[in-house]
């Protein structure tokens, strides 16, 4: 168990609304979106993410699917509707998300001028980096080097 740093439990109403959240991800489509995504989606440029998952299409579809879920429940937690504790101790795959869409997200917003595209799954992103450092230094660090192993070795980082 990561150190104790925060002294705040989380309200029933903040559990209930974590389970909800959770119960969504059960979704038969949105399981299938996750898992094409976790599959498929290593981009470096827009082009890439164009070629692979664009707007219209289906797989276009499955990455918005995740996208969208993720910024959905990323709001809640910067609008401090979720207890950021409980969100980081059990939903990180919104840092793989983010992670991978990371390398594009600023040539992504300036193509379809959406400035602030993925802005709550960013800023939760960076929330949870400084949460990991104060708990367990090098840890984004190894996610990090753990996820470029995930990606095909046909294609370059």
């Amino acid at each position: 168990m990561p150190a104790k740093v925060t002294e705040t439990k989380p309200t029933y109403e903040q559990a209930q609304l974590q389970l909800q959240l959770y119960e969504q991800r059960r979704e038969p489509r949105l399981r299938e979106a996750r898992d094409w995504y976790f599959k498929n989606y290593f981009v470096s440029s827009m082009e890439e993410s164009m070629r692979i998952a664009a707007p219209g299409t289906d797989s276009g579809a499955l990455v918005m699917m995740v996208f969208s879920y993720w910024e959905q429940a990323c709001a809640l937690l910067n609008y401090e509707l979720l207890h950021e504790d409980l969100f980081f101790e059990t939903s990180g795959e919104f840092f793989g998300v983010w992670e991978r869409v990371r390398p594009v997200i600023e040539e992504g917003r300036k193509m379809f001028s959406m400035p602030g595209f993925l802005a709550h799954i960013e800023k939760a992103a960076r929330r949870f980096e400084a949460w990991c450092e104060k708990r367990s230094p090098g840890q984004i660090a190894a996610m990090r080097k753990n996820m470029e192993q995930m990606r095909p070795k046909t294609q370059s980082a």
